[in-house]
């Protein structure tokens, strides 16, 4: 069977070279070079993408052998239909090894027509390496390899302001772009660089915070051979990726106009300020994931899919998106409500099993990130507690007791967290005393909270009383407390 390059590939095209991409891996390829490729169809970008590798041991090779060509397939809810679908993605011009081809990914600074640099490096990949000098070939961060590619391109072009780049990282850490522009900034003083190239950054490259969201699984080794079969040629670079997707980046409405993900119909949204779809996308997305786990889990469901179809957690979920967490958001609530109908879709995906056990691992840190802020800000605003989120804290404090019926559950968290449920549940006599003193003692636990949740006005009462209802009558009947569904 013939390989997919561009020989065997009848719809090969060639554009110029308009982005440095670093990082080669699944998400890139399934995120941003998939918007390229639409954008080269439909919006007449005419651009393609030089990937960088940013590891010793990469995948460039495997690109430059398919002449940057690759498969991608997308699966999940679309306009309310499981849809899978697949296309050939062709924006990739080729692959450079910094480590085998430093000189060749110094040359690209000198390309007039590059504009872009967009990179995943992973969250551990934008860091200052104090070890790192201008004469290394390469440097070992990426941060200080960008720092020397700016530099030359600096001297290249003697300090033109209009031949700056746009720079978009897609690292999952939060101000990713101011982030990487102090790192740069500091490899410039650290190697003595000069103040002229300093105000070079700072007055020609933008440096844009971005966010990002698609499920990546990447490579389907467990079924490559029947999509070899359905393909009809040999692809060693096939990708798969959900149908949702969103791109938030945050930097001057201008960049638009060189980057027309709009006019190619992409939910790429360029804003002043990402502060509220990062807290919209954790509060919603995780937030749901978070709260609906113990109580789904203790249902006896055991994955994300069986909690969103099952006629009373699907009931419980939807309930506590739009009654209890957007309602304290700042973005405007129809924008809100379509985020939310995604995520939504994206829960029910009949491709993934994405099991609830899983979520689960260190359960009580993603409750005080991902749904005590909206508990708190419910009941500031609202001047009483929030049902669902309330039951869902009693839930996880009888999930940490590590049974499900007859059946043992794996919990995984801080030991000094294990430890202290693992003392409260055995020590509490069986009594709703004793209950009501295990939600205390986890309420109080500060290490986990940042405070003393039993100052919050109500909170210790109400966990208490969901918690007596779990444990005496079991979830499938404590849930009815909280879900209009049943609430005749």
């Amino acid at each position: 069977m013939q390989k997919l390059t561009k020989e065997t590939w009848a719809d090969y095209r060639e554009y110029p070279e308009k982005v440095i991409q670093f990082g080669e891996g699944n998400f890139l390829r399934a995120f941003v070079d998939w918007k390229i490729d639409k954008m080269n169809k439909e919006a007449n970008f005419n651009g393609s993408v030089v990937v960088v590798q940013p590891r010793d041991h990469g995948t460039v090779h495997k690109l430059n052998e398919q002449d940057g060509l690759y498969t991608l397939y997308l699966q999940g809810i679309k306009n309310k239909q499981a849809v899978r679908e697949h296309s050939v993605i062709n924006c990739i011009s080729r692959g450079i090894n910094t480590y085998t081809d430093y000189s060749q990914y110094l040359e690209l600074a000198e390309n007039p027509e590059l504009r872009f640099i967009i990179s995943n490096t992973t969250e551990a990949g934008i860091y200052f390496e104090e070890n790192d000098k201008l004469d290394d070939q390469p440097q070992k961060s990426y941060p200080g390899r960008l720092t020397a590619l700016l530099y030359h391109r600096f001297k290249a072009f003697e300090g033109e302001k209009n031949k700056g780049f746009i720079i978009i990282p897609c690292e999952l850490i939060d101000r990713n772009g101011e982030k990487l522009k102090k790192i740069v900034l500091q490899h410039a003083h650290a190697w003595n660089l000069g103040e002229e190239f300093v105000h070079w950054v700072l007055e020609a490259n933008t440096f844009c915070c971005s966010l990002v969201d698609r499920i990546v699984p990447g490579y389907p080794s467990d079924t490559i051979n029947e999509i070899t079969e359905e393909l009809g040629y040999q692809d060693d670079l096939v990708v798969v990726g959900e149908q949702f997707y969103l791109w938030v980046i945050e930097g001057p409405d201008w960049i638009k106009e060189e980057f027309p993900t709009d006019k190619a119909g992409l939910n790429v949204k360029f804003v002043s300020d990402m502060a509220p779809y990062r807290t919209s996308k954790v509060r919603i997305l995780n937030g749901a994931h978070s709260a609906m786990t113990p109580v789904a889990y203790l249902y006896g469901l055991d994955t994300v899919g069986e909690a969103v179809t099952n006629e009373i957690t699907k009931k419980f979920v939807e309930e506590l998106i739009y009654e209890e967490i957007i309602p304290v958001l700042d973005l405007p609530e129809q924008e809100l409500k379509l985020f939310a109908e995604a995520v939504l879709e994206r829960f029910m995906n009949p491709f993934v099993n994405h099991y609830l056990s899983s979520i689960a691992l260190n359960s009580m840190s993603k409750f005080k990130t991902r749904d005590l802020p909206s508990l708190l800000e419910y009941l500031d605003k609202k001047k009483e507690l929030p049902k669902k989120l309330t039951f869902s804290l009693s839930a996880l404090i009888s999930y940490y007791k590590g049974k499900r019926g007859g059946e043992e559950i794996q919990l995984q968290d801080d030991q000094d967290i294990l430890d202290l449920y693992k003392s409260l549940w055995e020590n509490y006599g069986n009594t709703e005393s004793g209950l009501k003193q295990i939600v205390t003692s986890v309420l109080a636990y500060e290490k986990v909270w940042g405070m003393d949740l039993n100052n919050v006005p109500m909170l210790t009462e109400a966990v208490t009383n969901y918690l007596i209802k779990i444990e005496n009558d079991g979830m499938k009947e404590a849930i009815k407390e909280v879900t209009k569904l049943n609430a005749t």
